[in-house]
């Protein structure tokens, strides 16, 4: 079975910097895209990065300038290196990945889900 488990959350002051990390495992035979979204509490899960196969990448608005995301294809990593952390920042963060896997032995693109990891960003 294909899983992506996040790591890397935790409590950091304003102005700190968090790095978090999704490995996936399993039958993963190529990877399409990999990404990261967000859900705050009270508001509904949103996109924060993305990154593709071939290194493009797209950030939301309101983490440009601040947060990178970045990739180990061979690894099946994905990061996301947070600075300049806001209080607004508090949240679950998810890894989200496109990916070619094989499924009772047929491959397939299927989108796949990590738990979720929490970001809290207080004084």
């Amino acid at each position: 079975q294909v899983q992506l488990v996040e790591s890397g959350g935790g409590l950091v002051q304003p102005g700190g910097s968090l790095k978090l990390s999704c490995e996936g495992s399993g039958n993963i035979l190529s990877i399409n895209t990999m990404g990261w979204y967000r859900q705050a509490p009270g508001k509904q899960r949103e996109l924060v990065a993305t990154i593709t196969s071939d290194g493009s990448t797209d950030y939301a608005d309101s983490v440009k300038d601040r947060f990178t995301i970045s990739s180990d294809n061979a690894k099946k990593m994905v990061y996301l290196q947070m600075n300049s952390l806001k209080p607004e920042d508090t949240a679950v963060y998810y890894c989200n990945a496109n990916l070619r896997t094989l499924i009772n032995t047929f491959p397939r693109l299927r989108t796949y889900w990590g738990q979720g990891t929490q970001v809290t960003v207080s004084s």
